[in-house]
C-alpha cells in the first residue's frame, strides 16, 4: 500500500489534470453552461472529499477502506471526464 502522502499526492495531480481539461473545454465554449460550471464545482469537491476521507481512515480492515476508496474515486473520475468530453 502506498503512503498516504503520495495518494494525496496522486487525488491532488488527477483533479488538478481535470482542471486543466475543464480550462480547455470552458475555453473552447462561447458561453458556459450551468451543467458545465457545475462540473468544475465537482472537480473540486471531489479533491477535497477525498484528501479529506484519507485523512479519517474509517476503522476495520484498512486494506478494503483504501480499495474502495480508490474505486469510487476511479468511478467519479471517468464520470467527470466522460461529461467533460461531451462538452
Amino acid at each position: 500500500m502506498a503512503s498516504r502522502k503520495k495518494l494525496k499526492k496522486s487525488i491532488n495531480n488527477i483533479c488538478s489534470d481535470l482542471m486543466l481539461v475543464y480550462a480547455v473545454v470552458l475555453q473552447d465554449q462561447s458561453q458556459a453552461s450551468e451543467s458545465l460550471q457545475q462540473v468544475g464545482a465537482d472537480i473540486l469537491a471531489l479533491n477535497v472529499e477525498f484528501v479529506k476521507r484519507i485523512n479519517h481512515t474509517e476503522p476495520g480492515s484498512v486494506r478494503l477502506f483504501y480499495a474502495k476508496l480508490r474505486e469510487e474515486f476511479s468511478e467519479k473520475v471517468r464520470n467527470i471526464y466522460g461529461l467533460l468530453s461531451q462538452a
